[in-house]
């Protein structure tokens, strides 16, 4: 793999359209790039929380207030700011609420996407577009070997379906109507996600932040299940450097990605509420295995040694710095009011390069 130039000579000065930018991995995705000097556009409903991180961040960025299966407002805002990588990250995002609202997470995962996709396509000024699918998005989950992006698609839930159903529409845009390599298109699947600034409803650490706030125990549901746990920013560096690809024209990069901790990071919830109890000792936890709940996947596994090979991609924080960084966040912003959102990508950054990520910036 041959020498290549930082995130921030890639993205400085560049347009970028990042769909849910009101969301958890969106908001840190578009605090990311304007510290790198992208000219960032976010487009996406309200905040689907209160309290939410991305008004907190106070970023002076035009942000579309717009459903991504509107059409009609995609094309208004792609012929506007006319970006130029596309970074899809809008989503119903849960899993047990796609059990509750499955015609909505599929009008929302696969028509959106579907909606994005034609907006891009046809705005003429995309070059790069990675579009944000899930580790769920693959069959036989209880597996203990870890999925590689070859696996056979699946989804047991509607939510995994769903995302399941966007790497198939991803797949047939690339050989359907972007075979000319005008606009590269790349998949990007991540495993469960940590960090400051997440309030989801049915998601361990919020639901634990909750507890704390409410002075009350923490009912952990399925403390055995395995997970594979990283803090966000890990998951985004992969997502910019598919993206940096893309858009120096690499068409290799035009794919699907797994972006996952390393395999001491596949640990059990109950195990990762224990360390962020150590972390903020105020928090009382109750383990109760639930039998009366909608599936939920055992044992779930992401191998990602293409994106080591190819991308020189790979985790810089274990599973217990993951923790203790969103404890840190959560008890700060709890206890003083004060983000930790900067103090984290600085710190996330140097880790990065410590590995051997030198285009990390």
């Amino acid at each position: 793999m041959g020498v290549m130039t930082d995130l921030q000579t890639t993205y400085r000065n560049r347009s970028a359209l990042v769909t849910g930018h009101t969301g958890f991995k969106g908001s840190w995705l578009a605090f990311w790039l304007t510290r790198l000097g992208t000219r960032v556009v976010g487009y996406s409903l309200a905040p689907p929380t209160d309290p939410a991180h991305w008004p907190f961040l106070k970023l002076d960025v035009p942000s579309i207030a717009g459903d991504i299966r509107d059409s009609a407002m995609l094309a208004k805002a792609f012929a506007e700011y006319q970006p130029e990588i596309v970074f899809h990250l809008a989503a119903q995002p849960l899993v047990r609420r796609s059990y509750r609202e499955p015609e909505e997470t599929y009008s929302t995962n696969v028509g959106g996407t579907l909606a994005v996709l034609e907006a891009a396509r046809k705005a003429g000024s995309v070059q790069a577009f990675v579009c944000v699918t899930s580790d769920k998005v693959y069959e036989n989950w209880d597996s203990p070997a870890g999925h590689v992006e070859t696996d056979r698609l699946g989804g047991h839930d509607p939510y995994s379906s769903s995302k399941a159903c966007c790497e198939l529409l991803a797949a047939s845009y690339r050989q359907s109507f972007l075979a000319e390599g005008k606009m590269l298109l790349a998949t990007v699947r991540a495993g469960n996600v940590l960090g400051g600034g997440d309030w989801a409803d049915d998601r361990l650490l919020p639901d634990a932040v909750r507890a704390v706030a409410k002075n009350e125990p923490m009912v952990v549901r399925s403390p055995r299940s395995v997970r594979p746990w990283q803090h966000v920013l890990e998951p985004l560096a992969g997502y910019l450097r598919v993206g940096q690809k893309l858009l120096e024209g690499d068409a290799s990069a035009a794919t699907a990605w797994n972006f996952g901790p390393a395999d001491e990071g596949n640990v059990e919830a109950g195990t990762v509420v224990r360390r962020f109890q150590r972390a903020w000792p105020k928090l009382n936890l109750e383990f109760a295995e639930r039998t009366d709940g909608p599936h939920e996947t055992a044992v779930l596994k992401l191998n990602s040694s293409k994106a080591a090979r190819d991308l020189g991609w790979q985790p810089a924080w274990g599973w217990e710095a993951a923790v203790d960084r969103a404890a840190g966040w959560y008890r700060t912003f709890v206890e003083t009011g004060k983000l930790l959102t900067t103090e984290d990508l600085a710190a996330y950054v140097a880790a990065a390069k410590s590995a051997g990520m030198e285009w990390v910036a």
